[in-house]
């Protein structure tokens, strides 16, 4: 499994915008996946900042995500060192409030676990003040897996629940810095991956997708505050967010600056006008990062979005990591591990019903299912899933891809 998330919102004056940079710093997902169980309190610690160093082998920084822990990333200490904070059930109830309905299950299990002042737009939005939603793909292939998803399930979700307009930005200037790649086939991929994002459901008249390649270059307002984030931020500050050396291009050193100008509404002067108060909620994603977890490098491992039912079948069944132990009989005894075991994980993304899960979890951990049983179950929550998706995309044609893509007012009216 691949991209989980974290939730961050950027409220920062347009004169004052340095910190705005720090929002490409991608913290990550929680600990233990369990249905209605959101994470609890952060660990106490003062170390806030990306100059925290961790004390064990995890790494990460926003390209990478590296640890030798067969559970994963230990994210207390992600959060202490990226300074934001947990999601916590105050939260949950708050915002399960404000929209008069159940959260999503990304929320209550805990998936989306950390924040940087949602209060602040929880408040914007309890006091009919607008915001406005704002995420990214780098496209640097033409097939996205089930974890690429997941931020934008989610985003959908949060577009729905709160009627906001939402921008992605699609990073194919960053794809062609990093990857081998020439700029018509990162152009071509964002177009190739905007189809999969659009296959998700979201709503044309609230959404705009843009190249970065295409749209800098026709918007005024986006590149002037490029050139804004670039001057009020140091060399220092990018080489101790991102981790650049000297061997580094410029490109990339520059870059961070291109992916914080979102965050600002001026960017979008066809959509917000001349406003430049309007905030900004960032639901952004890291890899998951575990030692024994399908690997996003691994075709034959990996569940892309292009698989048939019977290669999601192979994948769960060959390569997805199991927490079961050597022999039935010592499983029945001691029951499975579901800190580690794959099937179990992607349930906590995929499978929506909460007491479902919870009984799964029970049954696998006291050794009532085994593992084939487990992982028949992920693949019958699977194979639909991904087969309704590809039938949506199907749909998605050119065209549509164009107008999704196309500098436009939407059908929010901003004075």
């Amino acid at each position: 499994m691949a991209d989980v998330s974290v939730l961050k919102n950027r409220n920062v004056a347009q004169d004052g915008i340095d910190p705005a940079v720090k929002m490409s710093c991608r913290a990550a997902v929680g600990e233990n996946c369990k249905a209605d169980c959101p994470p609890g309190n952060p660990a106490p610690g003062s170390n806030h900042g990306p100059e925290a160093t961790e004390a064990e082998e995890d790494f990460v920084d926003p390209w990478t995500v590296q640890t030798s822990n067969a559970k994963g990333i230990d994210y207390d200490k992600l959060i202490v060192r990226f300074g934001s904070s947990k999601i916590d059930k105050e939260l949950i109830n708050r915002i399960e409030r404000a929209i008069g309905q159940k959260p999503h299950h990304f929320l209550r299990r805990g998936i989306f676990f950390s924040h940087r002042d949602m209060t602040q737009v929880l408040d914007a939005y309890e006091n009919k003040k607008p915001f406005y939603l704002y995420t990214g793909r780098g496209p640097s292939s033409e097939a996205m897996h089930l974890g690429h998803l997941i931020p934008f399930i989610f985003t959908k979700w949060l577009q729905d629940v709160f009627n906001v307009p939402l921008v992605i930005q699609m990073t194919d200037d960053e794809k062609y810095l990093w990857k081998d790649l020439t700029l018509d086939q990162a152009y071509g991929y964002a177009v190739e991956n905007a189809k999969d994002i659009i296959a998700c459901g979201f709503d044309i008249n609230k959404t705009f997708i843009f190249s970065d390649l295409d749209y800098m270059g026709a918007s005024p307002g986006f590149y002037k505050n490029v050139v804004k984030i670039q001057k009020h931020v140091t060399f220092n500050q990018v080489k101790g967010i991102f981790g650049f050396t000297d061997s580094d291009s410029i490109g990339k050193i520059s870059f961070p600056a291109i992916q914080a100008a979102p965050s600002f509404s001026n960017s979008f002067p066809q959509i917000f006008q001349d406003r430049t108060d309007v905030q900004c909620l960032i639901p952004c994603a890291i890899d998951q990062g575990a030692q024994t977890k399908m690997s996003a490098s691994d075709p034959n491992s990996s569940i892309f979005l292009t698989d048939t039912a019977k290669q999601i079948k192979t994948k769960v069944n060959k390569h997805a990591f199991s927490g079961g132990r050597a022999t039935v009989e010592e499983h029945r005894e001691l029951g499975g591990d579901c800190d580690v075991d794959v099937s179990f994980m992607y349930l906590t993304f995929f499978l929506e019903d909460d007491d479902r899960l919870e009984q799964i979890r029970k049954d696998y951990s006291s050794g009532a299912m085994l593992t084939g049983e487990l992982k028949k179950a992920l693949i019958d929550v699977l194979q639909p899933l991904v087969a309704e998706h590809q039938a949506r995309r199907k749909e998605v044609t050119d065209e549509v891809v164009k107008e999704f893509m196309r500098p436009r007012k939407l059908i929010f009216d901003f004075q």
